[in-house]
C-alpha cells in the first residue's frame, strides 16, 4: 500500500525523496553509540572499594566512639590526640563521604532526567559532600591536636 502512494506522488510530480536528513541504521545502532560506559564502571569500582574499606573502619569507629563514650572531653582529646584513632577517624569520614557521593551521583544520573537540573544536582551534591568531609575532618583535627 506505501509504495501504491510513492508511485501516485512521483506520477504527480510530488517530491518522493526524503527532505530531512535521515539514517539507515536502525534503533539498536544509534544506541549503541550513545557514549563510552567507562565512566560508570570507575563508579561502581569505586563503589565497591569504598564499601570493603568502611567495613573495618565502621568497626573500628564504632569502637572508638564507644570508648570515648565513658570519658571525660580532656580524656577523649588526649585519646584522639594518638595517631592510631585519629587516622582511623579520618579515613573512616574520607571513605564514607566518597561513597555518599557516588551514591548520590548513581542516583542522580539514573533518575534526574532534565539536563540542567542533572549538572546543578552534581554540582550540588560535590559542594555537600566536600563541605560534609571538611567540617568532620575539621572537627577530628581540632579534638585531637588542641
Amino acid at each position: 500500500m506505501k509504495t501504491r502512494n510513492i508511485a501516485r506522488k512521483a506520477l504527480e510530480g510530488k517530491v518522493v525523496m526524503a527532505t530531512g536528513p535521515t539514517s539507515i541504521r536502525t534503533a539498536m545502532g544509534k544506541a549503541r553509540f550513545l557514549g563510552s560506559a567507562k565512566s560508570g564502571t570507575t563508579d561502581a569500582w569505586m563503589m565497591r572499594v569504598t564499601t570493603l574499606a568502611l567495613v573495618p573502619l565502621s568497626i573500628a569507629f564504632v569502637a572508638i566512639v564507644l570508648s570515648l563514650t565513658s570519658k571525660d572531653y580532656n580524656e577523649a582529646r588526649a585519646e584522639l590526640g594518638h595517631p592510631v584513632p585519629a587516622i582511623i577517624m579520618l579515613l573512616f569520614i574520607l571513605s564514607g563521604v566518597f561513597h555518599m557521593k557516588l551514591g548520590m551521583q548513581s542516583i542522580i544520573d539514573d533518575y534526574v532526567h532534565d539536563m540542567h537540573l542533572k549538572e546543578w544536582s552534581l554540582i550540588a551534591n560535590l559542594f555537600f559532600s566536600v563541605c560534609i568531609g571538611l567540617a568532620c575532618i575539621y572537627a577530628v583535627l581540632k579534638l585531637g591536636f588542641t
